[in-house]
């Protein structure tokens, strides 16, 4: 008999050699779902449909959304995808902004030149509230926000940058920050991100990993909560 339980793969879209999809990787796949992992600045090619995916996330960079490379068109294009198929899909910080581009709105640097590096405060809007608990704090590693687009609901906001989260549509979701980080991870970036931690409003690394032992709990279950709503949901 067929199982009709079965679970499809989920695009995962990567944006360097060596990144990884940390948690969110790691649970998609105890929920029972396979990766497929995308490299686009690496030559290698979207799927021109995501029919037999479950879905897709596509994560964060060190790019911008608003560079003119080839494959970033590219990938802000392909969005219309995920869009046209109705397909469950989360884009992270870069993969947000790049959401963002595709809709309309406006990727840019704070007025004052303010980053968010580190943990930092998070605050849901009533939309967000209603759909699941969200941690005070969270961990951020961006120098860029975007505008609201027209159409999405407005779920999280920060204060340096409104706009933290958004849904559009059924199942496009965008979040500025970073919950897929294991422990690991987060002392990659630490290190190979240092030079940041001398932008206005950074943390110093120290504080980013001191931080985790204290805020991380809250961050993994809404994680475990988000992945739920977005790719489990009937």
């Amino acid at each position: 008999m067929e199982n009709t339980n079965a679970k499809g793969p989920i695009l995962v879209v990567l944006h360097q050699e060596t990144s990884t999809p940390g948690r969110v990787g790691q649970r998609l796949v105890k929920r029972g779902h396979a990766l497929d992992i995308r490299r686009p600045p690496l030559g290698e090619q979207l799927p021109e449909t995501l029919d037999g995916y479950d879905g897709a996330v596509v994560f964060g960079g060190p790019m911008s959304a608003n560079d003119p490379d080839e494959y970033v068109k590219r990938e802000i294009d392909w969005l219309s995808v995920p869009l046209k198929e109705d397909k469950p899909f989360i884009g992270i910080c870069l993969g947000a902004q790049m959401l963002v581009n595709h809709l309309g709105g406006s990727v840019y640097t704070h007025e004052r030149g303010d980053v968010e590096i580190g943990w930092y405060d998070l605050e849901a809007t009533q939309a967000g509230k209603e759909l699941m608990d969200w941690p005070d704090k969270i961990y951020q590693f961006h120098r860029e926000g975007f505008t609201l687009p027209d159409g999405a609901i407005h779920l999280a906001k920060s204060e340096a940058y409104p706009n933290q989260a958004f849904r559009y549509g059924n199942n496009a979701w965008a979040v500025q920050f970073h919950a897929e980080l294991t422990l690991a991870m987060m002392h990659r970036w630490t290190i190979r991100g240092a030079e940041r931690f001398s932008l206005p409003n950074a943390q110093q690394g120290h504080e980013h990993l001191s931080g985790r032992f204290v805020h991380d709990p809250a961050v993994s279950k809404w994680l475990d909560d988000f992945l739920e709503l977005v790719f489990e949901k009937p």
